[in-house]
């Protein structure tokens, strides 16, 4: 491990500190498969998509009289959503540090996020701006209250708990999440059993599950979760400035440790690739392949399931071979991914495609946060640091879902997945070079 400047806190082994922290996870992740994978993006297409009077279907839509594509106006939309996140968080983050109130950002994002998704059920054919406007603000509170829920990790974890802790963290939000979806199918695949006659009220009854699922079960982490120890201020001290005086340190610190520098910059590039595909995959299915709402749902759940072994897997597998190397080939499959799926053509091949997806999905996730904590100095400074993580991923995504959006709308969404290789190349390239340089340091 690099050395920092940093004092490190006491940390001492808590299982049921873990527990409440991956409870979080259970609490977002239904947000993060219902609204952001599953049946937001299927209802999202169903009433963005009109009929003309000949018969013709057209995706174009007009948001605050701006014409645009159904399918990028959603990228551009969640793009929007993550460049606010990037810019927002490092000043909270040094803030929430000088103050010791990392819990109260993180209820504040937790709360906006639960309650945009409460508010899309108001979203119809009549609404679109109120749609995409809520939806963004959901993507903002969720990847808001990461920043802090993330910077807890080194914090409640000892260093060699850390890729068990991050991943059980995961594994619970993939259980958590899949329960939810279960509940919210059965009403939208089966509203006659309820008596239900609007079929828009089963996925609207469903964003409003999100929300007060979200709300209810992160009680149990803000129960648990300490709010954190503030930072000594000196004489004059201005918490504004102070929190780009904090970014300040942390990249002179950066600088000095070449291989956690390295490795941001590979996370930069593969997560390009990563939440694009993420994102845009039920899109792609439903566009690209035709699949019916209830195919679409069986991929989704085959994700999610294979996921919950991947990250345990690529946790064993990080403890025989290591984080970086065990990350360098989970990108080369995303490359193999990405391939593959600019030629799929039946659903069983997008089944197939899914599962694989789940499998490396779950594992880049868990290990990439584990990896940037085992990596990182101890110090007190932790959502500083970890602010620094998650305005890297926050760009990465807003340039892939941007890079994403104008290759679908100028020609279409195989070309665009096809194009997201060059974005896991290049982080395979420097995985490599920080394997390179951490040997280097070892010996």
């Amino acid at each position: 491990m690099e050395s920092s400047t940093g004092n490190a806190a006491v940390i001492t082994s808590n299982k049921p500190m873990h527990r409440a922290w991956a409870m979080y996870d259970w609490a977002n992740s239904a947000y993060n498969l219902v609204i952001t994978s599953t049946i937001f993006p299927i209802y999202y297409e169903a009433v963005t998509e009109h009929t003309n009077a000949d018969k013709s279907v057209t995706d174009i839509v007009s948001f605050f009289g701006i014409h645009v594509k159904n399918t990028s106006l959603f990228d551009y939309s969640i793009a929007t959503a993550y460049l606010v996140i990037a810019m927002l968080s490092p000043i909270l983050s040094s803030i929430a540090d000088y103050q010791g109130n990392k819990k109260a950002f993180m209820k504040l994002f937790c709360y906006l996020g639960s309650a945009a998704c409460c508010c899309l059920y108001f979203f119809n054919s009549r609404t679109l701006e109120l749609g995409v406007i809520c939806s963004a603000l959901a993507a903002i509170g969720y990847c808001g209250s990461l920043v802090f829920y993330n910077a807890y990790l080194p914090e409640i974890a000892l260093e060699h708990e850390r890729d068990r802790v991050s991943a059980q963290g995961f594994s619970y939000g993939y259980v958590g999440s899949v329960i939810l979806q279960v509940i919210c199918f059965v009403f939208v695949l089966k509203p006659e059993w309820f008596g239900i006659t609007d079929s828009s009220f089963p996925p609207r009854l469903s964003f409003l599950l999100v929300g007060l699922w979200w709300f209810g079960f992160a009680q149990i982490t803000f129960a648990k979760l300490p709010k954190g120890v503030a930072l000594e201020k000196g004489t004059g001290h201005n918490v504004l400035l102070n929190g780009f005086d904090e970014l300040r340190k942390v990249w002179t610190q950066l600088k000095k440790m070449p291989v956690l520098k390295t490795y941001l910059g590979a996370f930069f590039f593969y997560s390009m690739g990563v939440q694009t595909v993420m994102l845009a995959a039920t899109l792609f299915g439903k566009k690209e392949l035709k699949l019916e709402a209830t195919q679409l749902i069986a991929v989704i759940l085959i994700i999610q399931l294979v996921a919950i072994a991947g990250a345990y897997i690529m946790a064993k597998l990080s403890e025989r071979f290591g984080n970086l190397q065990v990350l360098l080939f989970v990108v080369l499959i995303w490359i193999a991914i990405c391939i593959f799926a600019y030629f799929v053509q039946t659903a069983m091949q997008f089944y197939v495609i899914a599962a694989i997806v789940g499998l490396v999905m779950g594992g880049i996730q868990s290990l990439s946060r584990s990896t940037y904590a085992n990596i990182m100095p101890p110090t007190h400074d932790t959502a500083s640091f970890f602010s620094f993580y998650d305005v890297t991923e926050k760009l990465a995504i807003v340039i892939g879902m941007v890079s994403f959006g104008l290759i679908d709308g100028l020609m279409d969404m195989r070309t665009a997945i096809l194009a997201l290789i060059t974005y896991f190349a290049a982080g395979a390239l420097i995985l490599y070079l920080a394997i390179r340089k951490s040997a280097q340091i070892a010996h």
